[in-house]
């Protein structure tokens, strides 16, 4: 996952609303969003070259999201995948203090990471570099993005915006749109992001200019799902869109609980 926007607690019909993209390689294969089989309840993609995914929800009121954190181009080597995080969480009982707690001391051994938590009373986000680090999230309107959270990334601050004035117009509990198609639209923003506004993350600058916008395009690299995360009181839907290369859809799934 590359980038995620969400509002926690800050509307009155849904406690969580979360938006993503996840950005990898074309040629690594992935399972579209389904209920798993050896965790039932557990629902999201799939990386198939690992097991783990990069967002799973459950039955259960429970969410977990990752990241990775850019630093250079040199790739890296990890004995853990990353993506095994968000299925431990997804499927576990604990709840996202404890859970943040119990992977403090072996954190290191997977590649640089930030980790969303929602237990559906709590959240937080939790991340190996430089170090190990754990933290409450407040309620209100956050982005996280291949750095700390909310790190002001031209993406990142253009996925916040567009969700914040999704829910300004859905001011009430009872407002019955529920149209996703905006946030869908803004999450396939391809316009690059001004070179002024570009972090320095150590892949130079025409590295930098590709991946600035929310969307990601590449004949091998690029967006490869844009989700939508609904939870209210009674129950979590999310919808996922499957991208090829270029930007060309490949299908949609759309699970609720």
């Amino acid at each position: 996952m590359c980038l995620i926007a969400f509002a926690w607690s800050a509307h009155p019909r849904w406690p969580l609303v979360l938006i993503a993209n996840r950005d990898e390689f074309h040629e690594r294969p992935a399972a579209a969003a389904t209920f798993l089989a050896d965790a039932p309840d557990v629902f999201g993609g799939i990386d198939l070259r690992a097991g783990g995914s990069w967002l799973l929800a459950s039955r259960r009121r429970r969410l977990a999201a990752i990241t990775n954190v850019r630093v250079g181009l040199n790739p890296e080597t990890a004995p853990r995948s990353r993506g095994d995080l968000v299925k431990a969480f997804a499927a576990s009982d604990q709840d996202a203090a404890g859970f943040a707690a119990s992977i403090a001391p072996h954190a290191h051994e997977y590649g640089r990471f930030n980790l969303l938590l929602w237990d559906g009373a709590a959240m937080r986000c939790v991340g190996n570099h430089p170090d190990f680090h754990d933290e409450a999230i407040a309620p209100g309107m956050h982005a996280l993005s291949n750095a700390r959270l909310d790190t002001p990334w031209p993406k990142a601050r253009r996925a916040r915006g567009a969700l914040e004035d999704w829910l300004g117009v859905r001011r009430t509990a009872d407002d019955g749109d529920v149209d996703i198609e905006p946030l869908l639209a803004a999450l396939a923003d391809t316009a690059p992001a001004p070179d002024a506004e570009l972090p320095d993350t150590g892949v130079g600058l025409d590295l930098e200019r590709r991946l600035s916008p929310p969307f990601v395009v590449g004949d091998t690299y690029g967006t490869r799902a844009s989700t939508v995360v609904l939870a209210d009181c009674a129950g979590i839907e999310l919808t996922e869109r499957r991208f090829g290369p270029n930007q060309s859809c490949i299908g949609e799934e759309r699970l609720r609980t």
